[in-house]
């Protein structure tokens, strides 16, 4: 049986026939980089980033005249693990380009020469690099950066998530970057983030380092009439249809999150068969299949979240969105505690990466875990949730 491939992916590289619009802001961040220019890059969560970024990185303009390296530091703790990730990170995407780069990346770090090995088949550098061989990163990160100096074409990197950095326990890491990314003079840089308020506080603000530093992208959701040509011209491809009424749905529903309306739209692909049109039964179900699939991680989350802060989690879930969550209105509605306890817990949850303000809104940073909640303790059905108009 020949195996149909879901054009709705979800994971890894996505080719430029199933990369959904974004026209004007890939020629804006081609356009910045190209011209010498560093780039933050500031949308929500799962919105398309990286994804962004990818598809940027394999266009001509970029592809045939830069080296790029991708880094998503979300994960990072500590100046140490940046270090070793941005190594681990650079020597991968240089590893394919000869003996000559690796080489030079080798002698380049004398800090770490001792913890580099050679493949006895192919008599190449190997990075058998560990955390823990980095005793001083700040001198090892120099070094990344002077190995950037001396590529022999101009150098891309982005960093994903940049606003981990705030998080780090070592004081100064800003201005650290900041220096060695003021001298780089063979690379330019993509920070790119997903908490705003943090984001445009390094960047935005007189006070911070990276002020006035680089240009700025939002990204925001997919026009939903491009979003709506994109699903059905990929439905129709597979034999498949969907009306631009629950395309609009979902749209609403995530509030154009691109990673959630995609994995939606992978479930919906493949519950369908050549032919077949979707309904309203069948969305309410494929969505329920992608929570039932989330759920064990879900309740993980949720029990690590104390439950003094689960009553403001609740009432931002059930909102979608929410402001002014200190007024007197928003607390008696959710009957929670008080202005007071509220501003903890938002201010608590946001430092976890479970809540996200954007504009002063809050809402839940995953919206499959919004929806979750929702259909677990949530006044309405899911299928309440869906808005078919």
């Amino acid at each position: 049986m020949k195996r149909v491939k879901n054009p709705f992916i979800v994971s890894g590289k996505i080719e430029p026939e199933y990369f959904c619009d974004r026209v004007e802001e890939s020629a804006r961040l081609i356009k910045s980089l190209t011209n010498g220019n560093n780039l933050v890059l500031i949308s929500p969560r799962r919105m398309g980033k990286t994804g962004l970024v990818q598809f940027c990185y394999d266009k001509p303009e970029i592809s045939d005249n830069y080296y790029t390296v991708f880094i998503d530091i979300l994960h990072t703790t500590s100046l140490r693990e940046f270090t070793f990730l941005f190594g681990k990170s650079i020597f991968e995407s240089i590893m394919p380009l000869g003996q000559k780069m690796l080489t030079t990346f080798v002698q380049t770090l004398r800090s770490l020469s001792g913890k580099f090995s050679v493949d006895l088949v192919t008599n190449m550098p190997t990075f058998n690099v560990e955390l823990g061989d980095i005793t001083h990163p700040a001198l090892t990160l120099e070094e990344i950066f002077a190995y950037l100096e001396k590529a022999d074409r101009p150098c891309i990197v982005a960093f994903d998530e940049f606003q981990q950095i705030a998080n780090y326990p070592e004081k100064n890491i800003e201005a650290l970057l900041r220096s060695h990314v003021q001298r780089a003079s063979n690379a330019n840089f993509i920070f790119a983030g997903s908490e705003y308020h943090i984001m445009q506080k390094m960047f935005m603000s007189s006070s911070k380092p990276f002020y006035n530093s680089a240009d700025t992208l939002e990204l925001k959701a997919i026009d939903l009439d491009e979003y709506i040509a994109f699903v059905q011209r990929l439905m129709g491809e597979g034999q498949r249809q969907v009306s631009p009424e629950i395309i609009q749905a979902v749209y609403r529903l995530y509030q154009g999150n691109t990673y959630a309306m995609q994995k939606t739209f992978n479930e919906l692909y493949s519950m369908l068969g050549e032919g077949e049109t979707c309904t309203f039964d069948t969305l309410v179900t494929a969505i329920n299949n992608v929570l039932d699939s989330k759920e064990p991680m879900f309740r993980e989350q949720l029990s690590g979240i104390n439950d003094k802060h689960k009553p403001l989690l609740y009432a931002i879930a059930q909102d979608g969105e929410a402001e002014r969550l200190t007024s007197a209105g928003f607390v008696k509605r959710h009957k929670l505690a008080s202005a007071s306890a509220v501003q903890y817990s938002a201010a608590h949850l946001l430092s976890k990466g479970v809540l996200t303000r954007l504009n002063g809104k809050y809402s839940v940073n995953d919206p499959f875990f919004a929806l979750w909640i929702n259909r677990m303790y949530g006044p309405k059905q899911l299928s309440q949730l869906i808005e078919l108009q």
